[in-house]
């Protein structure tokens, strides 16, 4: 048996019902079951009802009609009857039956039944207990040889003084396989005489009635099931329509146009969502404007502010480089010049912070140029080495195995690696490492430090414009506009610049480029 429930299981666990996918097909599916089920329960009590009738009305005939023969040929017996009589009664019975098929037997005080015919079905014992308990006319449903049929059991009363018989009466019909007792109407006018009649005929064209209410269920159920099918796709339409224009909606806000509205006709619960959808579509534009305001503001008044800065901050860093000349000559006093040193510094940081803004300004603005050039991104780094002086420094090392053609902007890029390494100077712990290499069609440049990394919950935002991973830290040199000036710069040459952590620790930033032969013409 293990055999074989094994391969069972594997195949329940693999079988999974999947439920309609999409809203018109649920919708349809739900209507037509709904359709199925209302017609399914009408076609069973109209079965049932019309099952029970036509069985009510084969057992009422046949009693009436048993009832009329018994009083037809009852009073010619004489009684006690002999088998023979019994067997006569019964012949006459079943000739009297006609197309009913009766197949009569008869009994006396208890007696075995007696029958003059020999495909005669044996009589229940439950229907001759009833009769004979109970003294009416009893009828019960049975089975024989796969045949439906109806067996009854009528006693024979007496009806005067000189002996004559009757048969008692009654209207009850019985149940499948139970003997009901018909109420005895005739008990005020004799005894019984202690002969009981029991008959028995099939119900095939009763059955054929029956199954024949069955087939045309049957064939009306598609037609119905079909024709439902047209109204619930009606419905499903109805249904869908509103949600197919609050979906076509949606997309146009996700795409920017916020100023979308929808109709909202009716009252019902999707006109509802509607008229919600258009408040939130509302809402959102007048939001956004605002944002989009405030946000112009802001760059308006940084690109001013640096602009204005411009003239007095190159005033001041003329005054300071004469001020430098004098405190390295030494002819100011110590402190003096230690005074100078400092606001030499601090005008130089100044006028940084003001070409950076300006630079972001110019990236706000789509106004910042690219001129780009053919070059081996190994030149480039080079040549960032050697104008900052960390060509030969001990901290910086370059490893530059192989040529990596490029077409970039040489001016942006030496930005991005001059940010690069000054960062991980600055945040990191040397040696600063950077490498180049062609992978594919990308060329790539990691500047890498031993420093303790970059915090985990700092990565995403390492190139927001002003950000700080600790805002308790000492004031930096920095502007806080370098690595989003680099990444601005890295996007303007269809590269990108991503930060990430070291498994050996360090930060890593990763400078991705296309190579020469797939790089996009000279801006």
């Amino acid at each position: 048996m293990r055999r074989f429930r094994l391969p069972f299981r594997s195949a329940a666990r693999g079988f999974r019902p999947h439920a309609p996918r999409g809203l018109r097909v649920r919708l349809v599916v739900a209507f037509l079951l709904a359709a199925a089920f209302g017609a399914l329960l009408t076609a069973g009590l109209t079965f049932h009802r019309a099952r029970a009738a036509i069985l009510d009305r084969a057992e009422e005939t046949a009693v009436a009609d048993l009832r009329t023969q018994l009083d037809s040929l009852a009073p010619d017996l004489t009684l006690p009857p002999t088998p023979e009589d019994l067997r006569g009664l019964t012949r006459q019975i079943d000739q009297a039956g006609g197309a009913r098929a009766w197949h009569a037997s008869a009994s006396y005080r208890g007696g075995e039944p007696v029958t003059a015919s020999p495909g005669t079905p044996p009589v229940p014992d439950e229907l001759r207990r009833a009769v004979e308990d109970s003294g009416r006319a009893v009828h019960q449903r049975t089975e024989h040889d796969g045949r439906p049929w109806l067996a009854l059991g009528m006693p024979v009363a007496y009806t005067d003084d000189s002996g004559d018989t009757g048969t008692g009466t009654g209207t009850d019909a019985g149940t499948d396989a139970d003997a009901h007792a018909d109420t005895d109407t005739s008990a005020d006018a004799g005894s019984l005489s202690g002969l009981i009649v029991y008959a028995a005929f099939p119900l095939d064209n009763d059955r054929a009635d029956i199954d024949a209410l069955v087939t045309a269920a049957e064939a009306g159920a598609v037609p119905a099931l079909a024709l439902a099918l047209v109204p619930a796709l009606f419905a499903a339409r109805s249904v869908l329509r509103p949600v197919r224009r609050l979906r076509h909606g949606a997309e146009r806000i996700a795409a920017g146009e916020l100023d979308t509205r929808l109709d909202a006709p009716g009252r019902d619960e999707l006109a509802d969502l509607t008229r919600s959808f258009n408040t939130m579509a509302e809402t959102l534009e007048r939001d956004a404007a605002e944002l989009r305001r405030l946000e112009a503001g802001a760059r308006r008044f940084a690109a001013d502010v640096a602009h204005e800065l411009r003239t007095p901050l190159a005033a001041m860093a003329a005054v300071t480089e004469v001020l430098d000349e004098d405190a390295a000559s030494g002819v100011l006093p110590a402190d003096t010049e230690d005074a100078v040193r400092l606001i030499s510094e601090e005008v130089r940081a100044l006028a940084r912070t003001v070409e950076d803004l300006m630079e972001v300004s110019r990236f706000d603005a789509k106004a910042a140029p690219v001129h780009r050039e053919d070059v081996d991104l190994r030149t480039l780094v080079t040549k960032t080495l050697q104008l900052r002086g960390w060509a030969h420094d001990g901290r910086v090392r370059a490893d530059l195995p192989e040529p990596a053609p490029v077409r970039v902007d040489p001016r942006r890029i030496d930005v991005v690696l001059g940010n690069l390494v000054a960062n991980a100077l600055h945040h990191g712990r040397p040696p600063v490492t950077v490498t180049v290499r062609v992978r594919g069609d990308r060329v790539r440049v990691t500047v890498t430090d031993r420093g303790p990394g970059i915090p985990d919950e700092a990565l995403p935002y390492v190139f927001d414009r002003f950000y700080k991973a600790d805002a308790a830290r000492p004031r930096s040199g920095g502007s806080g506009l370098g690595l989003a000036i680099a990444q601005e710069n890295a996007a303007l040459n269809d590269g990108t610049l991503t930060a990430a952590n070291h498994p050996d620790g360090g930060a890593v930033f990763t400078l991705t480029l296309p190579s020469a032969a797939s790089s996009p013409g000279t801006t």
